[in-house]
């Protein structure tokens, strides 16, 4: 199954948290999108690895996504070496997205910005043909790398290279990251055991996350707005694309 768009993170949530917005407007506008999950967040203050697995799933199928799958690698403990990259190529190879969207260049959780370079050189040797990996038949796969691999923006604040206008999908993004109930603040939640509150269950967590999307919003004259940084210089033909 080939995307247009894929958008790979270290947890179940980052993508909803960050660019969820993003792939309901590129899905709006016909393109083809899923959601890559490096771990299963096993070492999360709140939930399981179990729940939030159907947590994601959930969240996925408010998203519309083609497609969602899971690394599976270690929470925390991954690295960018090559054991990790041979990992991951397998998915970009078989999805062959021609843009991807990856975690925060740096970040307050470590685990974000060390993704970041793991899910960006992984494209990067994803293209390499003396590379062989394999598909779930045991077929060769081709070698693919993306056009383009762009850098949400998380918790810490980074000056975006550019902001994308995501006012139209804010209340169907909230509902995705509100499918992650054991995370976030959801009223209703009934922990199976006793479960300390967390940096990002407290409610003004959630509040923060709309504060950010109206400041990034606000930079480009909307209401909500998602933020990206680029790794290349971006280039247009024709300035109409801006009007």
């Amino acid at each position: 199954m080939k995307l247009d768009i894929l958008a790979i993170a270290a947890h179940p949530d980052d993508v909803e948290l960050s660019c969820a917005g993003t792939l309901l407007s590129q899905a709006a506008l016909g393109k083809k999108i899923g959601i890559l999950d490096l771990t299963r967040g096993e070492l999360g203050t709140r939930g399981t690895p179990e729940g939030r697995l159907q947590e994601a799933d959930e969240a996925g199928r408010i998203l519309g996504v083609a497609a969602r799958e899971n690394v599976g690698i270690a929470d925390g403990f991954f690295r960018n070496d090559e054991a990790h990259q041979r990992a991951l190529i397998p998915f970009i190879r078989k999805y062959q997205p021609d843009i991807v969207l990856a975690n925060g260049i740096d970040d307050r959780h470590p685990d974000h910005g060390r993704a970041a370079q793991l899910i960006y050189e992984s494209c990067f040797y994803s293209g390499l043909r003396r590379i062989e990996t394999f598909d779930e038949a045991g077929n060769p796969q081709v070698p693919w790398r993306p056009r383009q691999v762009f850098h949400f923006i998380q918790d810490k604040f980074i000056t975006p290279d550019f902001v994308v206008d995501v006012t139209p999908y804010w209340e169907q993004k909230k509902a995705a990251i509100m499918a992650f109930r054991s995370q976030f603040h959801v009223p209703e939640y009934k922990a199976t055991t006793d479960e300390p509150a967390s940096y990002i269950s407290n409610p003004e967590f959630l509040e923060f996350i709309q504060a950010r999307s109206e400041e990034m919003g606000h930079a480009i004259g909307v209401k909500y707005g998602e933020g990206f940084t680029t790794r290349r210089k971006l280039g247009v033909s024709d300035i109409s694309v801006f009007l």
